[in-house]
């Protein structure tokens, strides 16, 4: 297989149109007020027109119906730009109902994480970038104001472009208040401290284009067949991310030891680990020590594998992306660079 060639997306300005979507689950019927609020602040904060689709607010809505959707965003050229409101559980039955002849002659770029890595993915093997990250539902509508570095990396994902080092907001909550409790509008999550990012392998920068996603996501990716060939991600950068279903340090392991034997971790230049959450709403919350005990246990089982398979390859682990907030947007099919010897991660969001 040829690896895809990459094309260069434009970005918007602001008065242009962004389609948001429901691509997986339709969080906005769950919660309007906090939809409506996002759809607010996503104007006021970047001058963009959010346009919905027949399926953004519709619960149940079929894997076919939320295909045309997406295939309607990206073949409207006053669209700029598509931005999922959550995730879910079942996008990866809408991927063959995509129109890639569309998709591929009107790239723009795409925002979302968790289940969204599906279409991450495909975008991936049809040569659009991608930016991994980003809901409307859990990252610009609830809270008192967007975050500073989710603000940031949004405006620089769709309008700004240029590089930026990815910083610690020292901070962090695992989720917020209910959606349905009107002080969804207005107050944060209960959030903790964060700890120093840990970095593994040898002491040298490392660059290349990033592909990866939510590993819960990618060991179905593997499952239907829909990986890329390993010899595409030749020094790449893997992310890795896990979900609001907590797995255990154990099915970690498993998973990226599943990388490993595929092959994928001996290609790639570095990984990107997420801080992952350790905690649920509606379930008790572990202690502060347990919390942090959680988090360590699957560190440590990402860099040993990461280890057994490539010495070589740069890491990253504790980065606010993904299940996270605040969350920093990353870029899916662009370049991050790893730097091991200065501790820094640096993302073009051209």
């Amino acid at each position: 297989m040829t690896p895809p060639r990459f094309t260069s997306v434009p970005k918007a300005v602001p008065g242009d149109r962004v389609a948001v979507l429901s691509p997986a689950f339709a969080a906005p019927a769950v919660s309007p007020a906090v939809h409506e609020q996002a759809m607010r602040r996503l104007t006021e904060s970047t001058g963009l027109i959010p346009v919905e689709y027949p399926t953004t607010r519709q619960l149940g809505a079929s894997a076919e119906a939320r295909a045309t959707d997406v295939n309607a965003a990206f073949a409207d050229a006053s669209i700029r730009a598509v931005l999922a409101t959550i995730g879910g559980d079942d996008q990866i039955t809408v991927i063959p109902h995509l129109d890639d002849d569309v998709i591929a002659a009107n790239p723009k770029p795409f925002l979302g994480y968790s289940d969204n890595t599906n279409l991450h993915n495909h975008l991936w093997s049809l040569g659009v970038p991608s930016f991994y990250g980003g809901s409307t539902q859990v990252h610009l509508g609830p809270g008192p104001a967007i975050d500073d570095i989710h603000l940031l990396s949004l405006r620089a994902a769709l309008l700004d472009g240029g590089e930026t080092q990815l910083t610690e907001p020292g901070e962090s909550e695992d989720f917020g208040v209910e959606w349905t409790d009107p002080r969804a509008l207005t107050e944060f999550g209960e959030r903790e401290a964060t700890e120093p990012w840990t970095w593994a392998g040898p002491d040298r920068a490392v660059e290349g284009r990033t592909w990866g996603g939510c590993i819960e996501v990618i060991d179905p990716l593997a499952v239907a067949d829909r990986m890329p060939a390993t010899g595409d991600l030749d020094g790449a950068i893997l992310l890795l991310e896990t979900s609001e279903e907590l797995p255990d340090a154990d099915q970690v392991m498993r998973w990226v030891r599943g990388l490993g034997e595929r092959g994928i971790l001996s290609a790639v230049a570095g990984v990107l680990v997420a801080r992952p959450p350790v905690s649920e709403l509606h379930r008790s919350v572990p202690s502060v020590k347990e919390r942090s005990q959680l988090r360590a246990a699957q560190r440590h089982t990402v860099i040993e594998q990461v280890a057994r398979y490539n010495p070589d390859a740069v890491v990253c682990v504790g980065v606010p992306f993904g299940h996270t907030r605040p969350q920093w947007i990353v870029p899916y099919g662009g370049t991050i660079r790893l730097d091991g010897a200065e501790r820094t991660v640096t993302a073009d969001y051209s």
